[in-house]
């Protein structure tokens, strides 16, 4: 990246990240929890472009690190008194991560198609067990729980009022973007490129892309995780509804929408499928679905890089 633009880009995500700290203070109070929602959404688009877009594996499982995400935390916020939010975001993320790894060592030795039907294969049987165990999870009717006190032990504990957990979800999405960002600018995310273009060649040189493409899964369902705890801690309740995998195609439509392989454009994605949708389902009450689909299936065919390929294309000229 140029001098140039690396200023334009930093001075871009400076002004975004100043206006994200703002918009609570002047947004109504439906807006602003609409854009935390987006906020948390765009991070588990976010993980889902480090497989998709950086290794090039389609998964249809992203709903089950996210739903075990949302449900570790619940288990951790229901079984401790007083609450705990550290001990919320462990036990989500050590869900999450574990049904990643799980899932990896089975489904990293597939390619292509094989490799999304297994994900989604995945997605479902653990979508059937929180469905199923209802002595523990509550069955269809999902649980709800207190959310805890933004705390550090023997220093200080505040109540999350409403701008103060918008503030904590965009810290925390922030943070994500720029270590992933990070990660993927480092050898090994050039190396899990290098499997996106050509797996043959790449392990032809020497590299051992199983594990490769074990640790992206593991680190992509790590971060899905962590976006089902932000969740669980802005609704405050968890349902099998969120493991199921129509979640998981919603997240690769945030992919597809923003731009693949850019980190930033699931995040535009998500935003903008978010606010189309609930734009449209104001006016076409019953039929919305159907208007979205048909401007998605547009966006495909003459975005085909996203939103934010289409941007860059237009700046350029």
């Amino acid at each position: 990246m140029s001098r140039r633009r690396t200023t334009v880009y930093w001075t871009g995500f400076c002004v975004i990240l100043a206006l994200l700290i703002m918009a609570p203070l002047v947004l109504p109070e439906f807006w602003r929890r609409f854009l935390t929602e987006i906020l948390i959404w765009g991070l588990l688009a976010m993980s889902s472009d480090i497989l998709i877009g950086y290794t090039g594996m389609v998964s249809f499982g992203h709903s089950a690190f996210f739903g075990l995400g949302i449900y570790g935390a619940a288990a951790a916020l229901l079984s401790v008194s007083p609450p705990s939010l550290l001990l919320a975001l462990l036990s989500g993320l050590v869900a999450a991560a574990a049904a990643a790894a799980f899932v990896a060592y089975f489904s990293t030795r597939l390619r292509d198609i094989y490799f999304a039907i297994t994900t989604l294969i995945f997605s479902q049987i653990f979508y059937v067990i929180i469905f199923t165990w209802t002595e523990v999870t509550g069955g269809e009717n999902g649980l709800t729980f207190s959310r805890p006190p933004l705390a550090i032990p023997g220093l200080f504990s505040l109540r999350f009022a409403p701008n103060t957990l918008h503030w904590f979800v965009l810290a925390v999405v922030v943070l994500s973007y720029l270590l992933l960002r990070r990660i993927t600018q480092s050898p090994f995310g050039m190396v899990l490129q290098s499997i996106r273009e050509n797996e043959a060649r790449t392990r032809a040189v020497g590299y051992p892309v199983e594990r490769y493409k074990m640790v992206a899964v593991m680190l992509s369902g790590l971060f899905a995780g962590l976006a089902g705890v932000l969740y669980a801690l802005q609704n405050q309740f968890a349902a099998p509804d969120f493991v199921f995998f129509l979640v998981s195609g919603e997240v690769v439509i945030f992919n597809v929408i923003g731009g693949i392989g850019t980190l930033v454009g699931p995040i535009v994605g998500a935003a903008f499928f978010l606010l189309l949708r609930e734009g449209l389902s104001r006016f076409f009450t019953e039929y919305y679905l159907i208007f979205v689909g048909l401007i998605f299936i547009a966006m495909v065919i003459f975005l085909p890089q996203g939103l934010l390929g289409f941007a860059r294309r237009w700046l350029n000229h």
